[in-house]
């Protein structure tokens, strides 16, 4: 499909099926990667093992993925969590009580509570700016500030973050940039090519993509914060199962597959949202209308399936659309293979105070979609026909 995107370099898909998955490593040499389901591992003498002595410092089917993660970011080390907010705890953690973190002012409902109720509990500051702003950004950075971190597209208002200039930003004042690329995956864009320090995911979703595994990621270049991080890993016990591990490694083969589809049936439907006279308002970065649309297509390769649209009216509005979708399911969470819709006032971002979601933006009549691998045709009219009651109300 043309996008417009800049175009997507050969070899993910060859990455995401072969790397780190070489069947000689096994004595079975088995094509599929082994589920290495032990806890513990026998020792040649005390303290003497080559790879491993127990499942939460290590294990072969959690390397098999980390491996494979690395590789399709194009970068040398690989980290997986027990969760998506696992990771961003990690990474969190390389900070000490006294240092002041810099964060996007719209991000996920998990992270912008883990660090107003936990992490300033811990005594680490921080300041959320419009990370659009690239003046507010630098502005924000002050002598303690040791990290900032930023999604994009932001959830849920999807603004794109114009990653290579806030990276030469923290460069200047020597401060790490951690992106949250959840929403694009590696397939779409790659953080740490535009200047990003580390790269943080929520497996959880697109990566997995089949909505029945819980699990984060960071990926990164420099071996320190490498070490650091895994340090952490092992430490703060935040890991995830191999099983998880063998999910998501299965996930990630068809991860380009999915992605095409995701983009496609997104735009179609945003451009029928856009056109429609009970839409207030369409954010989908691959629409001309998008603010930084031009961003956009500078730094990514592409869309994934979610967005977000303000409907006219408010709350019995959004109510009548989202509980008259009937392929569309009303849920948290995104990038499954099944279509979601969700009221991120009320759900996802909920744990945000009332009056900085309502200064951001995020209210009743704001809806997020995650477009799934439905026929287009059945989705455009699930739609269409949500909207009519709505209308009618």
């Amino acid at each position: 499909m043309t996008t417009g995107f800049k175009k997507q370099p050969k070899g993910f898909a060859t990455k995401a099926i072969h790397a780190g998955q070489n069947p000689l490593q096994w004595s079975s040499k088995s094509i599929v990667p082994p589920i290495y389901l032990s806890t513990t591992y026998k020792q040649d003498g005390p303290g003497e093992y080559e790879s491993y002595d127990y499942s939460r410092s290590g294990n072969p089917t959690r390397t098999v993925l980390e491996k494979c993660l690395a590789a399709l970011d194009g970068a040398e080390y690989g980290l997986a969590f027990a969760s998506g907010l696992g990771a961003t705890t990690a990474i969190f953690s390389l900070l000490n009580a006294g240092d002041h973190l810099v964060v996007g002012d719209d991000v996920y409902g998990g992270t912008s509570r883990l660090i107003r109720q936990i992490m300033s509990r811990l005594g680490i500051e921080h300041t959320f700016v419009d990370a659009t702003d690239l003046a507010a950004v630098g502005s924000a950075i002050q002598a303690n500030t040791k990290l900032v971190w930023v999604e994009s597209p932001t959830n849920p208002l999807m603004k794109v973050v114009d990653i290579i200039k806030i990276s030469q930003i923290c460069n200047k004042n020597k401060v790490l940039l951690a992106v949250d690329n959840t929403f694009l995956t590696p397939y779409f864009q790659r953080p740490l090519e535009l200047g990003a320090d580390m790269v943080c995911y929520s497996l959880t979703k697109y990566m997995n993509g089949h909505s029945d595994v819980v699990m984060g990621a960071i990926i990164l270049n420099s071996e320190d914060l490498y070490n650091r991080l895994k340090f952490l890993q092992n430490s703060m016990g935040i890991v995830p199962s191999p099983f998880d591990c063998y999910q998501v490694n299965r996930g990630l083969k068809t991860l380009h597959i999915r992605m095409e589809l995701h983009q496609k049936n997104s735009i179609a439907v945003a451009k029928f949202l856009e056109g429609h006279p009970f839409v207030e308002k369409v954010m989908h970065p691959a629409l001309p209308s998008h603010p930084q649309h031009q961003i956009a297509l500078k730094q990514t390769y592409g869309y994934s399936g979610v967005f977000s649209f303000y409907i006219k009216g408010g709350l019995e509005q959004s109510k009548a659309f989202l509980q008259n979708l009937k392929i569309i399911a009303l849920a948290e969470s995104l990038g499954g293979y099944e279509s979601l819709a969700e009221l991120p006032e009320v759900m996802t971002h909920a744990s945000i105070p009332e009056e900085i979601r309502k200064k951001l933006g995020i209210n009743a009549a704001l809806i997020r979609l995650s477009i799934g691998l439905e026929d287009i045709d059945d989705l455009i009219q699930d739609v269409e026909n949500a909207l009519s009651k709505a209308m009618n109300l």
